[in-house]
């Protein structure tokens, strides 16, 4: 992995760390469950299914076109990786301000030079996503992209707004005010808090709706995980390793049963989204006792210990 996630894995072993591993779609934000119909089904005909529908196929045109547009995802489709920094020991650390992505002869052969021109773009795409989507698209797309982000929101009952905002009360935990880096980590004494996305997506159209859907400011590229081919129950032996420490806790949060069967495996907290109405492990919804709940299940009360010590 990079250097930072380097940094914060070797400080995680003398600080208290919780982890929260998140899945993206219908966890985070609502996506397939508008464009099959399922998410307004669940309300019995008080919502439009048609209009989950459009609202959801406009989204599927803004990440696509974004990818595209931005991501050279039409270069790399068949090139998914597990997570950007993988290719990183084969990138030497050109200079790309004037390198033509579009005339260097990547293609389907993959040996070691084009493992290179790929690290070239995965490094570009850190570096975008770092940027934000301000340094990538001109007003008038910015201003129909929050039109459509509050149209999905009002339709969704707040979802991604709460889920944003319960990101955002993660990070802060029990340790009073403190302030969310771009990193997802917080610089209080006490505990510190990372947010993980590990999506069975492929990578690139996942940095792009962590980018559109506003959730780039908490989920930093470095902690973007794909388990399109590796699965992941590999993406969390992974994080694991990257943050494992005497005072680490790590939490699983999401909807389908790979990633529950996979925090089962490695004895970590799963908390199983339900996006039925009136469910508490959905968004609006779910709230830091609840979390603080599984944890205690699983790790015991760690606050109890320390005034033990």
């Amino acid at each position: 992995m990079g250097e930072n996630a380097k940094g914060v894995a070797e400080s995680s072993r003398d600080q208290k760390l919780d982890v929260y591993i998140w899945d993206m779609d219908e966890t985070l934000i609502l996506l397939k469950s508008l464009l099959t119909g399922t998410y307004a089904e669940g309300f019995n005909g008080v919502k439009n299914v048609q209009e989950g529908v459009e609202i959801g196929k406009k989204w599927e045109k803004q990440i696509l076109s974004l990818c595209d547009d931005h991501f050279f995802y039409e270069q790399i489709e068949n090139h998914n990786k597990p997570y950007l920094d993988v290719l990183r020991r084969y990138d030497d650390g050109r200079n790309l301000s004037e390198y033509d992505f579009s005339k260097d002869e990547f293609g389907p052969s993959y040996d070691d030079d084009d493992k290179r021109k790929l690290a070239y773009r995965h490094r570009v795409i850190a570096h975008r996503y770092k940027q934000g989507l301000q340094s990538l698209l001109n007003q008038e797309t910015t201003k129909d992209l929050d039109e459509l982000y509050d149209m999905t929101d009002k339709y969704t009952d707040r979802w991604l707004t709460s889920a944003r905002v319960f990101l955002e009360e993660c990070s802060v935990g029990n340790a009073g005010t403190s302030v969310v880096a771009a990193d997802g980590i917080n610089d209080s004494s006490a505990t510190k808090h990372i947010h993980v996305l590990v999506t069975s997506g492929s990578l690139i159209p996942s940095l792009v709706k962590c980018l559109l859907f506003r959730l780039d400011n908490m989920i930093a590229h470095e902690n973007v995980y794909s388990s399109w081919e590796v699965g992941k129950l590999q993406c969390f032996q992974w994080i694991k390793a990257r943050f494992n420490g005497p005072k680490v806790r790590f939490c699983v949060i999401g909807d389908g049963w790979e990633e529950g069967e996979a925090a089962q495996l490695m004895q970590w907290p799963f908390i199983k989204i339900d996006m039925r109405p009136g469910s508490s492990h959905r968004f609006p919804g779910l709230t830091l006792r609840t979390v603080g709940f599984y944890f205690s299940v699983v790790y015991g009360n760690s606050d109890a210990e320390d005034e033990k010590e």
